[in-house]
């Protein structure tokens, strides 16, 4: 029974092997192969709490299987819960020391939570003996081969929902830790799927080294995406028409304490953001409105050096915070989200749109009709900002002024396209954020010479 479930599995029939998992279980519901699979099948789809379970019960009914560990430790990094995540990879080096996984995990967890000495010693422990990973390939015709550039800091675009184990063998390459003289995987294609210019600046360094080996088309060239920096992007954008951006400075921790003392040599007036580079969903960032708050804000923060960013109010007439997420995919604009909170920091999972039907539908619109709601002027700011990235994937985060500009956030490539949850009432949300999927898989398909209908 089992041997049948994982058949159907590698063949890329998710749902048929998912019922043929269940049924394994139905006989012994302790099952660490079919539990673990279970998990991972419902993690590929978007389905966490899902995974979460299965998880949970193979850690619970084999504490001593580091594999189960180490699965669930990556399902609570992916979900920012970096305690636990770690908790689980330790305990997965306590049953299997020296496991390269568990390691990469312990270096990841460290980098977020901001002590890089733990991080850079687990990281050496983790990629350097194991700086590539190679994802099974699920289906039944010829793949498309993949070489996936990443960093082992993080800051990677999330790929699991566009690179399909049933369309593409991908193989993903470390590049800090990859020898720059041995020969590359084989690929057709190569996808940089590092994205943050902030955190990942040796990672794109060494990219472009390892490049030098290929003649295959590249997704993303590192030389590009090492350009998106939220300082760069802010010089870079500020002469969009129809785009208002922040200024946006890095500096040492020692240059704010000048600025507590006059903040107008710094030329930026309070309000203004605090924030931790390399960082995300809101994390190690602060809203600071008076000079005297500078270095209690520093304090709370992670890393020698912190960006200084000027405040953009995004509150409507309403009193409420919108902001727009925009996919930019092989030069097409493609409308992702719209979340609106009563915060200053907008993100969609802390947002109001679970509960606030009006809200839903006015996403609803956005998603169904993004031209017409958000008009000539905002589309052409828009496809701006795309050609000054020139990026083949990457997003943009903005609100609408009162007066029908961009206010800009952030353009780069390290933007998320989540499925969203269960529930019937995202059900709305499905067709847009498959269409950008499906974009960004068609994308790859037609640079690898390949193209084809996803499965």
């Amino acid at each position: 029974m089992l041997r049948h479930a994982q058949q159907l599995d590698w063949a890329g029939e998710g749902p048929a092997a998912q019922q043929a998992y269940l049924d394994v279980l139905r006989r012994d519901p302790t099952h660490f192969t079919a539990l673990n699979e279970l998990g991972r099948l419902a993690q590929d789809s978007g389905h966490l709490a899902a995974a979460r379970s299965a998880y949970q019960q193979a850690v619970q009914h084999h504490p001593h299987n580091a594999v189960g560990h180490v699965n669930l430790g990556h399902l609570l990094y992916q979900t920012g819960e970096f305690d636990a995540a770690r908790r689980h990879y330790e305990a997965a080096l306590q049953a299997t020391p020296g496991l390269a996984e568990a390691h990469q995990g312990l270096a990841r967890v460290f980098a977020q939570l901001g002590d890089e000495p733990a991080a850079a010693l687990h990281g050496q422990k983790g990629f350097a003996a194991q700086p590539v990973a190679t994802r099974r390939y699920r289906g039944r015709a010829a793949p498309t081969s993949v070489l996936l550039l990443v960093s082992a800091r993080g800051g990677n675009i999330p790929t699991a929902q566009i690179l399909d184990s049933r369309i593409f063998a991908t193989t993903a390459l470390y590049t800090e830790f990859f020898p720059p003289m041995r020969p590359l995987p084989a690929h057709a294609l190569v996808f940089n799927a590092i994205g943050d210019a902030d955190l990942c600046a040796t990672a794109l360094s060494q990219a472009e080294v390892l490049l030098q080996q290929t003649a295959a088309p590249v997704i993303n060239p590192p030389a590009r995406v090492s350009q998106t920096g939220r300082a760069a992007n802010a010089a870079r954008m500020a002469a969009i028409p129809g785009v208002l951006v922040p200024q946006v400075r890095r500096v040492a921790r020692a240059t704010l304490t000048q600025w507590q003392r006059s903040p107008l040599e710094s030329n930026l007036s309070f309000p203004l953001l605090l924030r931790s580079p390399g960082f995300h969903t809101g994390r190690h960032f602060l809203r600071i409105d008076r000079a005297e708050d500078l270095p209690a804000a520093a304090a709370m923060l992670p890393g020698d050096e912190l960006l200084v960013i000027g405040y953009l109010d995004a509150c409507g007439a309403d009193g409420m915070a919108r902001k727009y997420r925009v996919m930019y995919i092989d030069g097409v604009l493609y409308p992702l989200h719209l979340a609106i909170s009563s915060h200053w920091k907008v993100h969609y999972f802390s947002s109001a749109m679970s509960g606030n039907a009006a809200y839903r539908q006015e996403e609803r619109r956005f998603l169904e009709e993004m031209n017409a709601v958000l008009g000539t002027q905002v589309l052409q700011a828009l496809t701006g900002i795309g050609r000054q990235l020139g990026l083949d994937y990457a997003g943009f985060d903005f609100a609408i002024g009162r007066d029908g500009t961009v206010q800009l956030f952030e353009a780069n490539a390290n933007m998320v396209i989540n499925p969203p949850g269960p529930e019937p009432i995202w059900d709305y949300r499905r067709g847009p954020i498959n269409r950008a999927l499906e974009a960004a898989r068609q994308m790859l398909l037609a640079r690898a010479g390949n193209p084809a209908s996803a499965a």
